[in-house]
């Protein structure tokens, strides 16, 4: 593995990329609009510092602090976020901000995470307590928003209150793990409706109809960094969420592909259309690096899984594209509903339809996490 290659791949995402126009924001760029505050853009922010942290090379802080800076005014006001929404990917790149304002004591990133606090205080809950997804999935819980909201919700209890609510952070995982997890497979639905009214979700149980992958890496992406953020680590609550993650990880390693990778729908591997997906893929390589360097997944089969992963990514879909460096096969987007959308109903069609594209941060920003860990692996 040329890690200088792909140090340059990373310093041309830098170099031609913009505040107002990242060049790996497929989305926003086949729209034709121009970056705001959402959540892709806080993981490829979130990849750079994890870069950082490791090198302390300081052209990643320079430019995350130049991305960030740009759209968040010194009262804390964030350019194009609407707390009204009640979107949980909302949440996402605050993450950056803790991180930011302790490198850079710039009191404009506290003022910040205080306007994402509040979203987060005032979030509508499902009858059984957990977050909605966003205003216009009322009573929904996704396993996408786990991770954009619940490890921000930790790391802001551990730093700037006392705690208090740390306890509504594990139940909300809790319900999860009772109600979203298949036991045959140990996976997890795409989604829940609590109040069965979605046109996607089962009557009975109010769940979506498969298991996508990269929701499942997000997920656990979502019971890592909660974990590591934990203030109280090793109480009863943190043992439980940490049995779940080593359950969920275990689930995921009988699903693996001889390649490393994971399929877009994991479960169906032989079936026509699925494919080999890099952005789920990347991320389980990176939880499961990480988890193990971090010493909460104990078993080096889990570190020996996440290498294995990592490499196949690269052997299948990191190439040259015109001379430059480019990584493909990844899931540009998928969700469920809303309602005027009934194309998007969870259905194994529905996953396969959705483009894949090159270069998105929802790849790229999973992958650069995956490659700080196994840089700092080969070290």
């Amino acid at each position: 593995m040329d890690t200088q290659v792909i140090d340059q791949y990373i310093d041309n995402l830098m170099t031609k990329s913009t505040a107002e126009f990242p060049i790996w924001n497929i989305e926003k760029a086949r729209a034709g609009k121009k970056s705001g505050w959402d959540y892709i853009d806080g993981c490829m922010i979130m990849a750079l510092l994890e870069i950082y942290n490791t090198t302390l090379d300081s052209k990643y802080l320079k430019f995350a602090d130049y991305y960030e800076d740009y759209r968040i005014a010194e009262d804390g006001t964030i350019s194009g976020y609407d707390k009204e929404t009640w979107n949980c990917d909302e949440i996402n790149g605050g993450k950056n901000l803790f991180t930011l304002y302790r490198l850079t004591g710039k009191k404009k990133y506290k003022n910040a995470l205080e306007k994402l606090y509040e979203q987060v205080k005032d979030q509508p809950r499902t009858k059984e307590g957990n977050f909605w997804h966003k205003l216009i999935y009322p009573n929904q819980v996704w396993l996408d928003g786990l991770y954009m909201v619940q490890p921000f919700y930790m790391e802001y209890e551990t730093s700037f209150t006392s705690g208090k609510e740390v306890d509504d952070i594990y139940n909300q995982f809790f319900n999860v793990y009772k109600i979203m997890r298949d036991p045959e497979t140990g996976l997890y639905y795409h989604g829940y409706d609590s109040s069965r009214e979605a046109f996607w979700a089962n009557k009975e149980t109010g769940l979506s109809k498969n298991f996508w992958l990269r929701s499942l890496g997000w997920y656990s992406m979502a019971l890592l960094d909660t974990l590591n953020h934990a203030p109280d680590k090793e109480c009863e609550n943190w043992n439980k969420l940490k049995s779940i993650l080593i359950d969920l990880c275990e689930s995921m390693l009988k699903f693996q592909d001889e390649s490393g990778m994971w399929y877009q729908v994991p479960n169906m591997q032989g079936r026509e259309k699925n494919y080999l997906e890099t952005s789920g893929s990347a991320i389980y390589a990176y939880s499961l690096l990480k988890g193990y360097r971090t010493g909460i997944l104990e078993d080096v089969k889990f570190q020996e899984a996440g290498i294995k992963a990592f490499e196949g990514i690269c052997e299948k879909y990191l190439n040259t594209d015109s001379g430059d460096l480019s990584l493909g096969g990844i899931c540009l987007v998928a969700g469920l509903g809303p309602e005027n959308n009934p194309r998007r109903d969870g259905s194994y069609e529905y996953y396969m339809s959705e483009p894949i594209v090159q270069d998105d941060a929802k790849g790229v920003g999973p992958f650069i996490l995956a490659y700080n860990e196994y840089r700092q692996i080969k070290k």
